[in-house]
């Protein structure tokens, strides 16, 4: 999946994570998390961020995740739906994963 604008998804209420999707110039994905359990969960965080763009095959782009305590089911839901409306896609499946 190419990233050809800036997508967004989330929020910074409590239990939720806002996530900024950009294009990137070069291959690779630049990430930059900040989170109130980045002590405790912020490797999982930025695995399950990883793992969701590998998955859709997002191999260029610079993310930005503000996290407050969400679920990994939310950080991944929220990855999709920025990464997505960063590559101005409707071809989607929601579902759960397998």
């Amino acid at each position: 999946m190419r990233i050809i604008t800036t997508g967004v998804a989330g929020t910074m209420e409590s239990s939720d994570i806002i996530v900024t999707v950009e294009p990137r110039a070069e291959e690779g994905v630049e990430l930059t998390l900040s989170s109130s359990v980045m002590q405790q969960f912020g490797r999982q965080i930025e695995h399950v961020i990883r793992e969701t763009l590998k998955e859709l095959g997002v191999t260029a782009a610079a993310v930005t995740a503000v996290d407050k305590g969400a679920l990994d089911c939310t950080v991944r839901a929220r990855v999709s739906a920025a990464a997505l409306r960063a590559a101005k896609s409707a071809e989607y499946t929601w579902g759960t994963k397998q």
